[in-house]
């Protein structure tokens, strides 16, 4: 039976890299691309179409960032499959990020100018927002619109007699100085991609803990410093144009800047290919481009403890509860006021 794989965020940057790569590697498999805008969704399969004209693509409209469209996506994939092979975490959001110039320019000069832009550290913060589910909207679609989709998709990853895989889309700015399981949503930080991230390394381990009796397998990679929308939207364009020469020097000496979305891509098509009981829970797989253009993947371990996973997915799961009793009560509600 061939494979089927879901990708999340894959219109576009490194998720619309990997699908190709994926059709490269197997063009038998069921590829679905779920995302939130439809229009680039129909962009993405058509170009996918050109140099894959058999391929069996299809469509999934899901927007992480809110909890009815999750539900609404989870029972759309429960009717069109049987199963699940593959699920890929990668959507994600760094909405208004705003950058510390005094540090940048002081960072530019100093020995840990490689460092500054693999990870952003003390560089990088964001101006969150609620979204409509009263949730913090980073959180809310980085990780938890995220973990609710696992949850739904139980079923179809959990086979008896099959193993699966989730795939998450982390980050090297994924730091434990960031998160805090006192402010899980990251309500009172300026950090609140990073603390999503390390949030989703935690939740991956965890994952493992609860799921891999059942054939359910949970990854995370690192794509490295990748030119993408998202990273577009840190500095003004006439920074990058006159810092990219810079970069592009500067990955000769360093493997981390991968820089487009098919190198950043690397680590994800290669967890593909391997046995999901052989990967390491603790380690991090990294995309690696060597100066010489060369891509490979290293596992790195994870700054992450057994104790902090299993408390972040503890508290997942209550925010779960009530966000299910929430919407009960609301259905309720609208149907009194109907009849």
């Amino acid at each position: 039976m061939n494979k089927v794989v879901l990708v999340t965020g894959a219109n576009s940057g490194i998720g619309l890299a990997l699908c190709e790569r994926l059709l490269c590697q197997d063009s038998q498999i069921q590829l679905c691309l779920a995302c939130r805008n439809m229009q680039r969704a129909e962009a993405a399969r058509s170009a996918l179409l050109v140099s894959h004209s058999d391929a069996q693509i299809t469509l999934l409209h899901l927007d992480v960032g809110s909890i009815r469209s999750v539900l609404k996506a989870a029972t759309e994939v429960k009717q069109r499959y049987n199963r699940l092979d593959y699920l890929y975490l990668n959507a994600g959001i760094m909405p208004n990020p705003q950058v510390d110039f005094k540090a940048l320019f002081k960072g530019l000069f100093s020995r840990n100018v490689i460092h500054m832009f693999a990870t952003a550290e003390g560089l990088l913060t964001q101006q969150d927002r609620l979204n409509a589910d009263g949730l913090q909207e980073v959180f809310a679609t980085n990780l938890f619109g995220h973990f609710l989709l696992v949850r739904e998709l139980g079923p179809l990853l959990c086979q008896p007699g099959f193993t699966a895989q989730l795939i998450w889309t982390s980050s090297s700015n994924a730091r434990r100085s960031a998160f805090s399981l006192d402010d899980i949503q990251h309500r009172k930080g300026l950090e609140p991609y990073s603390s999503s991230k390390y949030a989703s390394d935690l939740l991956s381990l965890a994952l493992n803990r609860h799921y891999n009796s059942q054939g359910l397998f949970s990854s995370v990679i690192c794509p490295g410093l990748v030119m993408t929308n998202l990273t577009y939207g840190i500095l003004p364009s006439f920074f990058w144009t006159l810092i990219m020469p810079f970069m592009w020097l500067i990955r000769v000496f360093t493997n981390t800047f991968t820089l487009t979305p098919y190198n950043g891509a690397e680590a994800l098509s290669w967890l593909f290919l391997q046995k999901p009981e052989s990967l390491d829970p603790h380690a991090k797989y990294h995309s690696l481009t060597s100066g010489f253009g060369k891509n490979y993947t290293q596992p790195r371990k994870m700054d992450i403890d057994e104790d902090m996973s299993e408390a972040t997915y503890e508290q997942l799961l209550q925010l779960e509860s009530n966000v299910r009793k929430k919407i009960e009560e609301e259905e309720q509600d609208a149907q009194s006021h109907g009849q």
